[in-house]
């Protein structure tokens, strides 16, 4: 998954407010009269491997040199270490030029001060802020201020499913929550192994995202417009519990996915025809043909709502996006290098490698060949996608909500009962915990 979550704790946040003064040079090369200039830029791992990510920058990279005479000096860096790096660059003020981010990570980031806001003028210096899918651009930053970052890779989540498990069983694809329950019971067999599901159960990230969604539905916010948690609204609760009955009631998901703690392991379940369903954002595509699995041999839907569903929000904002350190020596040029990131040529030649999706509006998505998958992905990232919350404790809702959770999936898979007060009271915990750290 390429979406990751900012774990640091509020102590960390107000150590690096008070450290953002501190920050002196940006570490690209200082520029000369009529000298070179060298920008650092840190990608995050997008492609197989740090390998395959500068294989496939390094020649995009070397475009941008060659247009603009400015060099970059690049250094891929894996998810378990990205966000480390990014905080010891704020406190150090030792930091690269240009660093990718997850998107959930921009507000908490963007308190400490430490990037260069996108106002009027650095947003027309990229091409204007009205080249980005909307709901994309409000991932940058906190609601009215300044975004400290842009977006650079799309991502969603879209319930992929076994063509023909479905047709043998004459199942149409799922178009709400209940049709998506009554085909999973009716495609479960545990005596042949089979279930209608697979989840990532011991994923935080993934519960917590599943969470957000769910309450989404019910037309219930985990924070209010002050900022301060709201994890025990009953729109929250009741989502979750709808969540946690996959496994719990319905009983169409394996209770061995307690132990899943990442996508992969569900996406393989489903190329390896163990399961007819999977929610998983659109870079799953890569593994499922690895594993065998033809690409017309699945179909993909929106995450379909109850019937009687507020919303239809269908996935959070997933993705990438890029920020500029504000103590960089060279903003022009980083900015040149922002814009020529978010180009619609570049957006389209690293769309298929990192399966991503646009950012920019009017795009066609690459990353697959299958034209109705393609566009069943944009349509849910451009009109059915909410940014998860915009605040500074987003993080913190994240590890407490999501971790909440992998605990009731495990209670669930050893056999216990997970009710709703208890859910409730698990949220209370998160909620005061989240609460306390704020202030």
């Amino acid at each position: 998954m390429r979406t990751r979550t900012l774990t640091a704790t509020a102590a960390v946040t107000a150590l690096l407010l008070g450290a953002t003064a501190a920050c002196s040079s940006g570490s690209g090369e200082p520029s000369s009269e009529g000298g070179d200039v060298t920008l650092t830029y840190w990608a995050s791992n997008q492609g197989t491997s740090l390998d395959n990510d500068r294989e496939v920058l390094t020649p995009v990279l070397d475009a941008f040199t060659a247009e603009t005479g400015i060099k970059v000096e690049l250094e891929a860096i894996g998810w378990n270490d990205l966000q480390t790096r990014i905080q010891t660059a704020v406190t150090s003020g030792q930091g690269p030029d240009v660093v990718n981010i997850g998107n959930t990570w921009a507000v908490s980031l963007q308190v400490t001060g430490a990037f260069l806001p996108f106002g009027d003028a650095e947003m027309e210096a990229i091409g204007g802020a009205d080249k980005f899918v909307r709901t994309a651009l409000e991932t940058g930053g906190a609601e009215g201020s300044d975004p400290t970052s842009v977006p650079l890779y799309g991502l969603a989540y879209g319930l992929y499913y076994n063509k023909a498990m479905f047709a043998d069983a004459g199942l149409e694809p799922p178009t709400t929550w209940e049709e998506m329950v009554s085909a999973a019971q009716a495609l479960t067999d545990p005596a042949q192994d089979r279930y209608g599901f697979a989840l990532a159960a011991g994923s935080y990230t993934e519960n917590n995202h599943f969470a957000f969604i769910n309450a989404a539905q019910n037309g219930a916010e985990v924070f209010d417009a002050e900022g301060n948690p709201t994890f025990t609204e009953d729109g929250v609760v009741e989502g979750i519990m709808r969540y946690l009955d996959l496994m719990q009631t319905d009983q169409v998901v394996n209770p061995s996915n307690a132990q899943y703690d990442n996508g992969s392991f569900a996406v393989t379940d489903f190329a390896n025809g163990k399961v007819a369903m999977i929610l998983n954002q659109n870079n799953a595509n890569a593994t499922i043909v690895a594993n065998g699995m033809a690409d017309d041999a699945y179909g993909v839907v929106a995450f379909p709502a109850p019937a009687d569903a507020e919303s239809d929000v269908a996935s959070h904002v997933a993705g990438i996006n890029l920020s500029i350190f504000a103590n960089t020596e060279h903003e022009d040029e980083s900015l040149q290098f922002v814009e020529y990131m978010t180009s619609p040529e570049v957006q389209e030649q690293l769309g298929k490698p990192f399966a991503a999706l646009p950012v920019l509006n009017d795009a066609e998505a690459v990353f697959t060949d299958n034209l109705e998958e393609a566009a069943t992905f944009t349509e849910i990232y451009n009109t059915r996608s909410k940014p998860l919350p915009l605040v500074p404790a987003e993080d913190q809702f994240e590890t407490t909500v999501g971790q909440a959770m992998n605990e009731m999936f495990a209670t669930i898979a050893t056999g216990g009962t997970v009710t709703e007060d208890d859910v409730r009271a698990a949220m209370q915990t998160a909620q005061d915990q989240v609460a306390a750290s704020i202030g």
